[in-house]
C-alpha cells in the first residue's frame, strides 16, 4: 500500500484566473453526516486540522450540508489555522433538500442572501471559490452570474464556480464572468463528462473538481468489504441496491487485482486514476477517519502511465455499471438537463 508518509502534495493552478490550491482537496460534507452519523465538532475539527498539517489547503463545503452545520464546523476549524493559506470553497443554490425533492434557486436576491449567510457561518471576510451548487433552470444563468460578479467586485468572493452545469450554461456563464472551476462527479464508474464537458473546460481554461472520486466510497470497499451504516443515505442509491450492488462487486474485484499490481489498494488506485487525468483536475474525496485520509494522500505516490490509466478504465466498462449515478428519482438534476432560459 502506498503510504502517506513524506508525501509532498503539489500546488496547482485551478483554472486560469489565478486560484492556486493543493492538488488534492478535502470534501467536508461527510463530517456533518451524509453517509454516516455526524462527527462531534471536536472530532471534525481534528480531521480538518490533520488534513492541513499534511498539505491539503483546499476545503469544500456548502450551505446545504447539515444544513448549515458543515460551514459552521469549517469556520471553527479555520480559527485554529492560518486563513491566508487556506482556500475555502462553498456553494449556494439548493434551497431545500428532502431526499430527492430538491428546490433550486438562482435568483440574484437569493445568491446575495446565501453569500452573506455563508460568510457569517464561516466567520470569514471572503470566500475563495463560490459555486452555484445546482443550476436553476427557471432563471437565466446571466442573472445568477451577474450577481456573483457583483460579489466579486465587492471582495466577498474571489472566484466563481459552477456544479452540474450543462455545456450551454457553462459557456453563457463564462461570457458574463470567467468561471474558475467546475465541480462534477467523476470517478472510475462515472465518466459521462469526458466526451463534452472536459474538452469544454480545457477550451475555456476552467479547472475541474471531481466530487465522489471514490464512487461514494464504493472503491474504498463501501457496500463490498464493509456494510453500509444503517443511517447511510447510500441505501437509497441505485448502485448500492440489491442486484445492482451484486453486479458492481465484480468491478471492485477487478480493481482490487489491478491495485495489487500497482502496489496500492483499490481506493488509492481509484483516486490516482482521477488525479492523473490532468494538472487541471483536483479531486475532493472526503472521510471521517484519519487513517482513510492518510490512505487518500498516499494515492499521490501511485504513478500511472497513460497505458495503465487506459487499462484501468477498460476494466470498468461504463455500460456494465449497474444503476444510475444519481439517487432514485434524481436523474433530472444532472448536468445534461441544466440549461436555463434565454435572458430577455
Amino acid at each position: 500500500m502506498a503510504q502517506a508518509n513524506e508525501v509532498q502534495i503539489p500546488r496547482v493552478k485551478l483554472g486560469n484566473q489565478g486560484l492556486e490550491v493543493s492538488k488534492l482537496g478535502f470534501g467536508c460534507m461527510g463530517l456533518s453526516g451524509a453517509y454516516n452519523s455526524p462527527l462531534s465538532d471536536e472530532d471534525g475539527i481534528s480531521v480538518i486540522k490533520y488534513a492541513f498539517s499534511k498539505g491539503i489547503t483546499f476545503f469544500d463545503t456548502a450551505d446545504i450540508y447539515g444544513p448549515h452545520t458543515n460551514e459552521i464546523l469549517l469556520g471553527k476549524a479555520l480559527k485554529q489555522l492560518p486563513r491566508e493559506k487556506i482556500q475555502i470553497a462553498t456553494k449556494f443554490g439548493i434551497e431545500r433538500l428532502v431526499f430527492t425533492d430538491m428546490v433550486v434557486n438562482g435568483s440574484p436576491e437569493y445568491v446575495r442572501s446565501c453569500c452573506e449567510a455563508s460568510l457569517k457561518r464561516l466567520d470569514v471576510e471572503y470566500i475563495d471559490l463560490y459555486y452555484q451548487h445546482r443550476v436553476d433552470t427557471k432563471v437565466p444563468i446571466e442573472e445568477t452570474i451577474g450577481e456573483l460578479k457583483k460579489l466579486v467586485e465587492e471582495g466577498k468572493v474571489k472566484y466563481i464556480g459552477l456544479s452540474e452545469a450543462s455545456p450551454d450554461t457553462i459557456r453563457r456563464a463564462h461570457a458574463i464572468h470567467p468561471i474558475t472551476a467546475l465541480q462534477m462527479e467523476w470517478s472510475l464508474w462515472t465518466r459521462d463528462i469526458e466526451e463534452e464537458i472536459i474538452p469544454l473546460c480545457r477550451e475555456l481554461g476552467i479547472g475541474i473538481v471531481p466530487y465522489s472520486p471514490l464512487g461514494r466510497g464504493f472503491f474504498a470497499g463501501k457496500g463490498v468489504v464493509e456494510s453500509l451504516a444503517t443511517d447511510s443515505s447510500l441505501a437509497n442509491h441505485p448502485r448500492f441496491q440489491g442486484k445492482n450492488l451484486d453486479k458492481n462487486k465484480t468491478i471492485y474485484s477487478q480493481i482490487e487485482s489491478l491495485a495489487r499490481m500497482h502496489e496500492c489498494n483499490p481506493a488509492q488506485l481509484a483516486i490516482a486514476w482521477v488525479l492523473q487525468q490532468g494538472v487541471d483536475v483536483v479531486p475532493i474525496p472526503g472521510t471521517t477517519k484519519i487513517k482513510n485520509l492518510d490512505n487518500n494522500i498516499g494515492s499521490l505516490k501511485v504513478k500511472l502511465t497513460g497505458e495503465a490509466r487506459k487499462g484501468i478504465s477498460n476494466v470498468v466498462p461504463i455500460e456494465e455499471v449497474a444503476g444510475s449515478r444519481s439517487y432514485t428519482n434524481a436523474d433530472h438534476l444532472q448536468w445534461k438537463f441544466a440549461n436555463t432560459p434565454p435572458k430577455k
